[in-house]
């Protein structure tokens, strides 16, 4: 059977270069001119390591981006775990009664505007403080807290939309021989499901790290995270100094990134080599 050749478009090649250049471009030029000696950000005047060095002695912003990290982390590990768990119930469960407002509850978060969010979150605190004691103030408890609840919702669609590809036959085997419901998901469904929670956990670190309607609502003293660091410097002007802190967590997020990419790629494919040899035998 003949195969007929692959014809490559030009205009496929224009349209997919313009479209990487739409997206790209601006963050390229904030990585050269994080290296510009000059304080105003628009005019080039040399190339420079100033800004970096100014970086490295701001306590306030190290202070923020070090908060706002410990923030993503813990919160994309909170999120994973109970949206993983949460696509398990709704995808392995069955229909139980309260099904559907436990699903709608669960997903609401993705279509609720962040200022609803962070206000209702915020008068919660504030009652929850006043009738129990706790929390007694707002502070990174609660951005916490908040970033988990909105954060678990995107983790558990992702996940269960893997979920729903995982072949259930082999559970139903490995439960026929004998294997116990949580063997058998550390063995069998975990490891096909690993890739998904892994990408749900860099979404959930993405989206907390850029969070600041919500953060700003549930707040306190002292508990400054870096997007809100930097709105209320940006109000002000641009400071280069932002510009050479967007450089180094563009490094920092590709390179996770590359390593996630890297892992993902290899789980696949000894997924890929394992399915080809289960056939072949």
């Amino acid at each position: 059977m003949s195969h007929l050749p692959i014809v490559r478009s030009p205009w496929r090649t224009l349209i997919l270069l313009v479209g990487y250049a739409f997206l790209y471009t601006p963050i390229l030029m904030l990585v050269i001119y994080s290296f510009n000696s000059s304080r105003l950000v628009t005019v080039w005047a040399s190339w420079s390591i100033k800004w970096y060095q100014v970086l490295v002695h701001d306590d306030v912003m190290i202070r923020a981006m070090t908060l706002s990290m410990i923030l993503a982390a813990s919160t994309a590990t909170m999120a994973s775990v109970l949206g993983t768990l949460s696509s398990i119930v709704i995808v392995r469960f069955g229909y139980f009664r309260g099904f559907n407002g436990f699903e709608f509850m669960l997903t609401a978060p993705l279509v609720m505007p962040d200022v609803i969010t962070g206000l209702s979150l915020l008068l919660l605190f504030i009652s929850m403080g006043n009738s129990i004691g706790w929390p007694e103030e707002r502070g990174m408890l609660t951005i916490w807290l908040a970033h988990v609840t909105f954060c678990t919702a995107y983790v558990a669609v992702v996940v269960s939309s893997r979920l729903r590809e995982v072949d259930q036959s082999i559970e139903e085997a490995a439960m026929d021989l004998g294997a116990t419901p949580v063997k058998i998901f550390f063995i069998i469904t975990l490891p096909m499901i690993i890739t998904a929670i892994i990408a749900s956990w860099f979404l959930a670190f993405t989206i907390s790290l850029d969070d600041l309607v919500i953060a700003s609502f549930v707040a306190g003293p002292g508990s400054t995270t870096l997007p809100m660091l930097v709105f209320s410097s940006v109000r002000m002007g641009v400071n280069p100094e932002i510009n050479a802190l967007a450089t180094l967590i563009l490094i920092a997020v590709g390179m996770i990134g590359f390593m996630a990419w890297w892992l993902i790629t290899r789980k696949e494919k000894q997924h890929k080599h394992e399915g080809q040899r289960s056939s072949r035998n």
